[in-house]
């Protein structure tokens, strides 16, 4: 592929070069950087094309008079950037972004991101590969080369061939997007791509912003769960010790905690009737018939947050901020949900000791904020049965009105246990769980377990008939949709039992799962625009939890905006059921 380049390294042919780029409908944009964090490095080229002619501007000449995000030669690029037109063409826009609000000062806007459109196209594949040389070869059968991607970009000069390889990647990015556009067109997904573009700046935001973690009471915390384990593995070892023939000296075995195998030997000594493997779902229904097996629940429980969550998340906190800056890939699962790496802030354990080290700095507070039972909220709205909707509008607590449906009592005689099997029903529903697996995660037997989910769908008739067909779409038709339009596509052999019933639980559960996802990601977009300007910043997101840093004097209107944004979001997808969002501000990361 020949393109045509200018380099631009001066103020005047700057300023021509962004009069002449800002009428144009669409722009090619990439950036060449020299390191892959925007604190260790600094960006050496913008790359900005219309896929006819493409302008590489050098930096380096701009960093010798001032501060890149101040300088007044910068202006127009800057200007250019950060408006909503042209509409800017990356690939993994996230990564441009950052390093262009980092450095540059400003946010980009007008962001159509050809990695995120791959990923959405691709509908959950998980054999598809979406960097840049894999997605311009499947759209465009042209091959990249990307061998300068490692070269020196800090070097005195640049040579043609690193100038013509940055120049090549923006150059592409004008044809890719019109073959992507055609995709997307084709199976009805612009809808969910705007969503999914108009989130990179949020999250980009959200990196470089970090969330404090106090190294201190992190320390603490590690020392009380360290003793604690050693008190808990001495209970267990004990414990265990009766089901192993041959005892040490001291009448207690050696057992290896760790070893599945000999766990498992010495539980079936003791009577515990093992299932088939020692995983916490199926061990949890016998916790509290034997006592060892909470135990063994327990320890692991405290081993896993040491392995997790020990020493090694401190190594994550950068000197020069203080702060993690975690990694967040924004189509994480075909549902669209986020995951989190270097380190995954979003499995950070939910007892207080471990989250009350995130907190907020002096002078500053934590807003908080989750949607109140939202997967259920939009299940009750996809079925638009009557009862599981009243359930919700009435305001009373859900789980006690299904529990007095179910086990046709009054509300105010619903038991604590009663309450907790509506609780595990309703959210079993969810994910389409069946009798079994509902008997294994609450002791049950199997045929108990039916009658109980009978009652159940005799009390919801609308959600048990939108289930079924659900499931009956994701075997015919294969597909299944969020309220965005996001979708996934199902592979599975017609005659494997276990694959079909895999995608009839996928079926029932991507609708409400991604339209979640689909929930929070508008919510980011709302939230990043209400907080523009102020203090407040976002720091962390799990799923349906939303937290927010502020200064103290602006956290009572940042609760505010964060309500709303969030509320808002949620309206927009979920039209029968009231959407509720609980919001608390604080010193530390606590519900």
């Amino acid at each position: 592929m020949e393109v045509y380049f200018q380099l631009i390294n001066d103020a005047a042919s700057l300023e021509k070069a962004c009069a002449q780029l800002e009428s144009e409908e669409y722009l090619g944009f990439d950036t060449e950087t020299t390191a892959l964090d925007p604190f260790d490095g600094y960006i050496r080229l913008v790359q900005l094309s219309n896929g006819k002619d493409t302008k590489v501007i050098d930096l380096k000449p701009f960093m010798e008079r001032g501060d890149l995000s101040t300088l007044p030669e910068l202006k127009p690029l800057r200007d250019l950037l950060s408006a909503p037109r042209p509409i800017k063409i990356a690939h993994n826009a996230k990564f441009d972004a950052k390093w262009t609000r980092h450095h540059l000062g400003v946010d980009l806007n007008g962001i159509f991101d050809t990695m995120l459109a791959s990923q959405l196209i691709a509908a959950g594949d998980q054999d598809r590969r979406h960097n840049l040389a894999a997605v311009s070869e499947f759209f465009l059968g042209i091959e990249m080369d990307k061998s300068q991607q490692v070269s020196d970009w800090s070097a005195d000069e640049l040579s043609h061939s690193q100038i013509e390889y940055a120049a090549k990647d923006a150059a592409t990015m004008v044809p890719l997007r019109e073959k992507i556009v055609e995709r997307l067109r084709q199976d009805e997904l612009i809808q969910v791509a705007k969503l999914e573009f108009d989130c990179v700046m949020p999250i980009a935001a959200m990196e470089l912003n970090g969330f404090f973690l106090d190294a201190d009471r992190w320390r603490e915390q590690l020392d009380k769960v360290e003793k604690q384990q050693k008190v808990i593995g001495l209970d267990l070892q004990k414990m265990l010790s009766a089901g192993v023939a041959q005892a040490s000296l001291f009448g207690v075995a050696e057992i290896n905690l760790n070893s599945q195998t000999q766990v498992s030997e010495a539980l079936k000594n003791l009577g515990v009737p093992m299932p088939e493997s020692t995983r916490a779902w199926q061990l949890q229904p016998l916790a509290e018939q034997y006592p060892v097996v909470a135990k063994l629940l327990e320890y692991r429980g405290v081993a896993k947050s040491l392995t997790s969550f020990g020493e090694n998340i401190l190594e994550f906190i950068r000197p020069e901020t203080g702060r993690i800056h975690a990694d967040f890939r924004q189509i994480g699962a075909p549902t669209g949900r986020f995951s989190c790496s270097k380190p995954n802030v979003q499995q950070i354990p939910h007892e207080v000791e471990y989250r009350r080290c995130f907190r907020a700095p002096d002078g500053k507070k934590l807003i908080v904020a989750d949607y109140s039972q939202v997967e259920l909220r939009i299940l009750a709205d996809f079925s638009e049965d009557q009862n599981f909707i009243n359930a919700f509008i009435t305001g009373e607590d859900f789980h006690t009105s299904t529990a007095a449906r179910v086990f046709n009592i009054d509300p105010k005689d619903v038991s604590a246990d009663q309450r907790s099997f509506a609780k595990r029903l309703n959210f079993g529903v969810v994910y389409g769980i069946g009798a079994s697996k509902f008997a294994m995660m609450t002791g049950l037997t199997e045929p108990e377990a039916e009658n109980m989910m009978r009652r159940y769908f005799t009390t919801y008739r609308g959600l048990d008939a939108w289930l079924r067909d659900a499931a009956r779409k994701s075997v015919i038709d294969r597909t299944a949709r969020t309220a965005s339009g996001r979708l996934v596509k199902f592979r599975f052999d017609e005659t494997d039992r276990a694959a079909k019933g895999g995608a009839q639980r996928n079926g029932k559960n991507f609708p409400i799962q991604g339209t979640s996802a689909d929930i929070l990601k508008r919510a980011l977009r709302l939230l990043h625009d209400k907080i523009s300007g102020t203090s407040a910043k976002l720091v962390n997101i799990i799923h349906d939890e939303i937290i927010v840093e502020a200064d103290t004097a602006e956290a009572e209107q940042t609760a505010k905006f964060l309500e709303d944004a969030m509320c808002d979001a949620g309206k927009e997808y979920i039209k029968r059921v009231p959407v509720n969002v609980d919001v608390k501000i604080s010193d530390e990361w606590s519900k």
